[in-house]
């Protein structure tokens, strides 16, 4: 069985297109309340809505040259909230990029491509 109950998430990603895009999709239907963030500081800034879900872009640097990466912002996240469930995002198809960002506490490494935002809205159809 899904869990169907409606749910906080953030989207921090600097290709603001795809963040939309991606945003447009996981709120339709108004299903769930969603929060667009350029960079990770952002994100963090905002914690205290107590995001269920956030989904998080591995390069956060073309809006700010000096941004901290995503798998600096997850280890922060994770630091702060363990129980956010976060989905990291990215084009890298490295093994060694995903299994690292596990490590700090991602439950999912989906790779930025044509299905991505497909298997995004599938992964967070399961999170409880």
């Amino acid at each position: 069985m899904t869990n169907t109950a409606k749910k906080n998430i953030f989207i921090v990603d600097d290709d603001v297109l795809f963040a939309k895009m991606l945003s447009n999709c996981v709120s339709k239907n108004g299903q769930n309340t969603v929060r667009l963030f350029t960079t990770g500081e952002a994100c963090l800034e905002a914690l205290s809505e107590n995001p269920d879900i956030i989904i998080l872009d591995f390069y956060l640097n073309s809006v700010s040259k000096n941004a901290a990466d995503g798998s600096q912002i997850l280890e922060t996240i994770k630091k702060r909230n363990s129980g956010i469930h976060v989905i990291m995002l990215s084009s890298q198809e490295s093994y060694g990029t995903a299994l690292k960002t596990i490590i700090k506490g991602a439950e999912q490494y989906v790779i930025k491509s044509k299905d991505a935002i497909d298997e995004i809205e599938n992964i967070i159809k399961k999170l409880n």
